[in-house]
Formats: structure tokens, C-alpha cells, sequence
């Protein structure tokens, strides 16, 4: 990990209330405020043109972000017209929380609803189904969790692409006989 992201990245500790840290990402909009100023300081100005949103709401969104330790405000700068704008940077404090349970649902549609923003033919995505046993399982997850941490730590390039990756595994319970099917065959 680089020293800025070992900086930024906060366990569940610092800010102690991990309901409160719950409460401040469930939502699609916070989600996608941190996204889109992982690489870059972006005004309240800014996010809220990115996100087609009103300003005044997009700043609720930002302030609850800045209180939880997620978003940090940078130096002040003159925008248009002699503004005082605040820009604000993502502080990669999601990435160092060890319990993403009860974000699941958020993340999904968080997902979803930038995923609808790009052209179709740009996306790789691929399903798979495992029979695994608990060693199996809890291998594949450790192996997916380096291989995303080992690019995580990865400075950015400049003048690279940004790209987003979502991953999901989860047990599939459709492919397992119904409750009792098993003891009629």
C-alpha cells in the first residue's frame, strides 16, 4: 500500500461508530460522490453536474461523508467569478472497513446505476457457478481479496483509464433441491 493510502485507510476504528458509517454509505449518491473523487478534488459544484443532482442536496451527501471521515476537504480555491469553492477528496476509509455486510443491497445498486452509464460492449463481466466446500470457499474469497488489495496498493497510472470493478460471490441456493426433494427421489 502506498503511504497516502495507508494514510487514508482507516480500520473500523477512528471514527468508532460503525452504525453511523453505515448509515453515512447507504446510499447510491454517497457511493458515487466517493467514486468520482477518488482520483481528483471535486467541488460540491462539480459532483452535483457529474451527478445530474441539485447542488444543495449533493452538499447534504457531502457534508455526511466529510462528519464520517469518508470525503476530506482540501484548501479553499477561487472558482468562477471569484467563488469560494471547497473540493473535496475521497479518503479511501471505505476500503479499510472490515464488515461491507450491511452495504450489500447499496452496493448492487450503486453498481447498477453506473454500469447503465457506459456502453454495453465496454463491460466484462462473466458469471460462474461452484460447488465448493468451507476451505474452498474461504479460499476463493482470500484469493479474490488479495488480487483486489494488490491493485488497490497500486499507484495510479497517469494518464490511465479509470476503471471500476464489482465483484460478488454469493451462495447459490437455487441450484439445490428444494427442501425435501432430496428424501422423495
Amino acid at each position: 500500500m502506498t503511504a497516502a493510502q495507508q494514510q487514508d485507510v482507516a480500520p473500523d476504528d477512528g471514527h468508532g461508530d460503525r452504525d453511523a458509517d453505515a448509515r453515512a454509505l447507504a446510499s447510491t449518491v454517497r457511493l458515487r460522490i466517493l467514486r468520482l473523487c477518488l482520483d481528483e478534488p471535486l467541488t460540491n459544484r462539480e459532483l452535483a453536474e457529474r451527478l445530474d443532482r441539485n447542488p444543495a442536496t449533493v452538499l447534504h451527501h457531502v457534508r455526511t461523508l466529510v462528519d464520517r471521515g469518508f470525503l476530506v476537504a482540501e484548501p479553499v480555491r477561487r472558482g468562477a467569478r471569484g467563488s469560494r469553492e471547497v473540493p473535496y477528496r475521497a479518503t479511501r476509509r471505505t476500503w479499510g472497513l472490515r464488515d461491507k455486510s450491511g452495504l450489500v443491497p447499496t452496493l448492487i445498486d450503486t453498481f447498477l446505476e453506473e454500469v447503465r452509464l457506459v456502453d454495453p460492449d465496454t463491460v466484462v463481466a462473466t458469471r460462474l457457478g461452484l460447488r465448493l466446500d468451507a476451505t474452498g470457499h474461504a479460499e476463493l474469497l482470500a484469493r479474490l481479496q488479495a488480487l483486489a488489495d494488490e491493485f488497490a496498493d497500486r499507484p495510479p497510472t497517469p494518464g490511465g483509464t479509470a476503471y471500476s470493478v464489482f465483484l460478488a460471490v454469493h451462495e447459490d441456493v437455487t441450484r439445490d433441491a428444494a427442501p425435501g426433494a432430496r428424501d422423495r427421489a
